[in-house]
């Protein structure tokens, strides 16, 4: 099959892209490298939606930034994935800070972000009472919050395989051709796509793709950011998502209320070379706590549960580059997509969109088009009388799996059933093993839902696919090398 277009990459941006594209009626395939998709930059997110005030108005970032904001209020009501619209308050924390607090408030303005509110000492307390005493004053972006940012690429991705799309993981692109007005593009183990148009949204690798197709030669830059996540009781959880004010290359440390209710601190942002450093320290770790508990009270040491880093790629520009190749014909490059990326991604999938309509590509309405998904039920989300009708209907709504997330057979069968096959795809998908123990108590359990529902032998499950398997050794008669 020749596809029309061939997405690289399934974090937010190439998710969000090939969203757009299944609005029409072309061949479209989204290209993973990983066993699953959301397995590189998105997964590793802040998961804040923003508002729009941080760049200058003629950034490229600012105007899909706005228009990604718009789209992801709309896009939470149709896909059902996890968003809490809290708000954003930026604090300053002494009387200098004011100054720079009001220049980000104009430039907000200037940028046509909605509804912001400049706050005095009193109204900022008001908002969020939680706040260090030191606080001065701040402003107030309602149009802002977090998502869960798999779940949201999950649903994105869910919703155009459900209108036409198609998905391969486990490709990783190491060369492509352009013969004939068709792109063969060649994966690591041998495999061959062949499309018309080919969209590189390989995030972090987006350089090292582009070099594979004899496209433009650019680098990008790792930026890494430690995340650092408490318990859900934390009782310095905030009503809002806190902002300092930014640093330079840094929208500076964060407390972050998600989602999915826990509160996270964070990031760090350090510029490093390698591609793969996910590392976490425990001094980082001091400095985010020392820093944070002088912006919000009730934050403590005992409450930390985990730890990540994500890695921000970032173009050289500092602004995102998503172009017509130049040198490469039918090739659009979305690369140095870092935040404010997420929320922006929407938006980018429809600049996508619109490049590869300007390159040649043919746009006919998909006649079928079902922008919707079927909301997701939790089973710590019902109340008694509702989750005696699931249980009813179905025991395993009941049988709690995940004690610290309260997470039900029933949920872990639907996300097997829906292709998570590995211990972090159900983790990502239901958060089984997310909370204060991370998985201690219910990975065998989660291991045996997925193998018994899957048919997958025990032995050959994977915590992220490859050769990340969870089993090794001997016991009893049975050995596993």
């Amino acid at each position: 099959m020749i596809y029309d277009t061939a997405i690289i990459g399934s974090g937010a941006t190439g998710a969000a892209t090939a969203y757009m594209l299944s609005h029409y009626s072309g061949k479209t395939i989204l290209l993973e490298k990983a066993h699953e998709v959301c397995a590189g930059v998105s997964k590793a997110n802040s998961g804040i939606v923003h508002g729009g005030f941080h760049h200058p108005s003629d950034s490229l970032k600012t105007r899909l930034e706005l228009r990604g904001n718009e789209l992801i209020d709309r896009l939470q009501h149709e896909l059902h994935f996890p968003y809490l619209k809290c708000g954003i308050l930026v604090v300053a924390y002494s009387e200098p800070e004011l100054e720079t607090l009001r220049k980000l408030y104009r430039q907000g303005l200037d940028n046509g972000v909605k509804d912001m509110e400049f706050c005095d000492r009193k109204r900022v307390f008001e908002l969020e009472s939680k706040l260090h005493e030191s606080a001065v004053g701040g402003f107030f972006v309602p149009n802002g919050g977090t998502i869960e940012p798999y779940g949201y690429v999950f649903s994105l991705v869910e919703c155009a395989l459900k209108n036409g799309v198609s998905l391969q993981c486990d490709f990783e692109v190491v060369s492509g051709t352009f013969a004939d007005g068709v792109w063969t593009l060649k994966s690591a183990d041998g495999g061959e796509i062949k499309a018309r148009y080919v969209v590189n949204a390989a995030g972090l690798f987006a350089d090292e793709v582009s070099k594979a197709l004899g496209a433009e030669e650019f680098k990008i830059f790792p930026r890494k950011g430690e995340e650092y996540l408490l318990d859900r009781n934390s009782a310095g959880r905030p009503e809002r998502v806190v902002f300092p004010v930014p640093v330079k290359h840094s929208k500076g440390v964060l407390v972050i209320p998600t989602a999915g209710g826990t509160t996270m601190i964070g990031p760090t942002a350090e510029a490093v070379d390698d591609k793969g450093d996910t590392a976490t320290t425990s001094d980082n770790f001091l400095k985010i706590l020392k820093l944070t508990q002088n912006m919000v009270n009730g934050l403590t040491a005992r409450d930390l549960i985990t730890s990540f880093a994500g890695l921000r790629p970032v173009h050289e520009s500092e602004d995102f580059y998503i172009a017509k190749s130049e040198k490469s014909p039918n090739l659009i490059q979305a690369a140095g997509i870092q935040s404010p990326g997420l929320t922006a991604s929407p938006a980018i999938g429809e600049f996508i969109t619109s490049l590869l309509k300007d390159a040649g590509l043919e746009l006919v309405e998909n006649p079928g088009f079902d922008g919707t998904l079927p909301p997701r039920y939790e089973a710590r989300k019902l109340d008694d009388a509702k989750l005696q009708e699931f249980h009813d209907n179905d025991p395993a709504w009941t049988n709690i799996i995940c004690r610290c997330e309260e997470i039900s057979e029933a949920e872990i069968i639907e996300a097997v059933k829906r292709g998570h096959t590995t211990v972090d795809g159900v983790k990502f998908y239901t958060r089984a093993g997310m909370g204060r123990c991370q998985g201690g108590f219910c990975s065998a359990k989660v291991l045996n839902i997925i193998s018994r529902e899957s048919g997958i032998p025990m032995e050959e499950l994977t915590k992220r696919g490859g050769k990340s398997r969870i089993l090794a050794g001997k016991l009893g008669e049975l050995e596993v090398k």
